[in-house]
């Protein structure tokens, strides 16, 4: 007799999730060849049959075994999770097989880890899609870079596999700094943890604070485009796009949710056409309205701004981008004689400003912490020819004025070592550091974030009470500090260096007058071309370089 090879996908766990033609495969086969974990999905069908039970680590000994069976007339079940023919073991069994190999073979789909996932996080796959591989153990690293660089520049939709695992650590993060080059920051994702298995977690991010999470090889991610929306605690990309040049991050020409023109209708019951070019704000301004040879400042700062004041003011065409419509309103209102440009924007987007407008010089007056930006900044600088200039606020920081902690994941465990109602100066960026720390699951934390709605969103999906978030903008004087913490019975502060233009003198001071302790996290060191933190340096260097008003 001839024998049978049923190549059998199982699906992501669950029996009741297995397809009733995989069902029926099992039944009728004879011989059984699996990892032993998929066994007791597959239990009820598979009773008084033979079974073996390679390890994990052995797929090509699987295949092997089981097409030694079917070549000796036996019905084989060659098992594998998800679907068999995706990352899976039927590629090794055809690879295998021989040309004169005469027995049936049946290849049975199943439910993917992909679809898996998505389906507990609403329907993020909804259109175009790709998949990508982080295991290196068969496919060379570079190749992965590539795939992953390209999914990310064409802003599709994807999912991650093997994600992470005891041998391979950073591969995760260097894949996702490729997505954040091209992909908007606030993407949103979702980290799957045994997906449809016992111990099942799901959590819902966006691309950025992806970074600061561990992942496993249990863990697949999900990652969105430029379209993919939340509602109801779920996330799903629409199935048509229509405006690809319309992204939902908003990136300019845009007041809080709504597009200026709609809101300005909204106000004055004009057409929306009409009044979309007269009637914008003459400080927000959209790509093709920015001045071409500007000096272009990357800020969101306080002293950023008031830097970009003091250019303006000396003649030079200024253009302030800032990551945040917030940020944006912001520099609108206290930048006289520049141009906003608004909204978070990868770097393909900024590559694209900078060349069409032929900036003049890259002044980078991002946050002391915003060291990503940075490194990105600098990339472009040297890959444009645009002269970078680093303007950055001096550090406050004395030995006696706090407990100084080399990183993030340090000031974690210190605070939950020395407090229990704990407060976050540190912004939204790290929250998911502190709340997933080993113990502070024990402690109360309380948060004051930017008054944006999605940093808002980010503390209440990383589970801190609303009762706990303080969404305000800063700095703050140390008698409301005072105040504030003295009625929470905050006993622990963790702040960053930000200057005094950040309030930190204003923190010391009511930390030391409450007698608890302040935590404040180093800033990190880069090697920058130039940096400064004096206005006069910067228009010497200007003049340096023959760059004139």
């Amino acid at each position: 007799m001839k024998g049978v090879l049923n190549l059998v996908s199982v699906g992501p766990g669950f029996s009741d999730l297995i397809v009733p033609r995989a069902e029926a495969a099992l039944r009728d086969s004879d011989v059984i060849v699996a990892y032993d974990l998929y066994l007791r999905w597959i239990e009820p069908w598979i009773t008084g049959k033979e079974i073996h039970t390679p390890p994990l680590t052995q797929e090509r000994e699987r295949a092997l075994l089981a097409i030694e069976k079917a070549r000796s007339g036996a019905k084989v079940a060659l098992i594998s999770s998800g679907d068999i023919g995706i990352y899976a073991m039927a590629a090794l069994a055809f690879d295998e097989m021989r040309e004169d190999d005469d027995y049936e073979v049946n290849v049975i789909p199943g439910i993917t880890s992909a679809n898996a996932c998505a389906s507990l996080l609403g329907s993020p796959l909804s259109h175009d899609f790709a998949t990508l591989s982080l295991s290196d153990l068969l496919c060379p690293w570079d190749w992965i870079k590539q795939r992953g660089r390209h999914i990310a520049q064409a802003d599709l939709a994807c999912v991650l596999y093997n994600v992470q695992s005891a041998g391979r650590q950073e591969g995760v993060y260097r894949i996702l700094n490729i997505m954040l080059e091209s992909k908007s920051p606030k993407t949103l994702c979702g980290v799957i943890h045994n997906a449809y298995r016992p111990g099942q977690k799901v959590g819902i991010h966006h691309l950025e604070d992806l970074l600061s999470l561990q992942f496993d090889m249990l863990t697949t991610i999900v990652i969105g485009n430029r379209f993919t929306q939340r509602k109801r605690g779920f996330i799903f990309t629409p199935r048509g796009y229509n405006n690809w040049d319309a992204p939902a991050e908003q990136p300019v020409g845009r007041i809080g949710s709504l597009p200026i023109a709609t809101l300005l209708t909204s106000m004055d019951g004009g057409n929306a056409e009409n009044c979309r070019e007269q009637s914008r704000p003459p400080s927000l301004a959209v790509e093709n309205e920015l001045p071409e040879h500007a000096l272009w400042v990357f800020s969101g700062t306080s002293d950023g701004n008031a830097l970009a004041n003091e250019l303006a003011g000396q003649g030079y065409p200024v253009v302030v981008s800032a990551a945040t419509e917030y940020g944006g309103e912001v520099a609108a209102q206290h930048c006289s004689g520049v141009s906003v440009w608004a909204g978070h924007q990868g770097v393909e987007a900024q590559r694209q400003a900078l060349s069409q407008n032929q900036a003049r010089v890259i002044v980078d007056a991002t946050h002391p912490y915003a060291s990503l930006i940075s490194e990105q900044l600098m990339g472009l600088s040297q890959s444009l020819n645009i002269p970078y200039l680093r303007f950055e606020r001096p550090s406050s920081f004395a030995a006696d004025s706090g407990i100084e902690c080399t990183s993030t994941e340090q000031a974690a465990g210190q605070a939950i070592a020395l407090g229990r109602r704990i407060f976050l100066t540190t912004g939204s960026k790290d929250l998911a550091v502190f709340l997933q720390a080993p113990g502070a699951a024990e402690r109360e934390w309380f948060v004051r974030v930017t008054p944006e709605p999605e940093f808002i969103q980010r503390a209440i999906d990383l589970g801190v009470p609303r009762s706990h978030i303080c969404a305000m903008q800063g700095p703050f004087s140390q008698a409301f500090n005072e105040a504030l913490w003295r009625d929470l019975k905050i006993d622990c502060v963790i702040t960053k260096d930000s200057g005094d233009a950040g309030g930190y003198q204003a923190k010391v001071a009511a930390t030391q007058a409450l007698n608890i302790p302040l935590l404040v996290i180093k800033r990190p060191k880069l090697e920058y071309p130039f940096a400064t933190s004096s206005f006069d340096a910067v228009l010497r260097q200007l003049q340096a370089w023959n760059i004139n008003a």
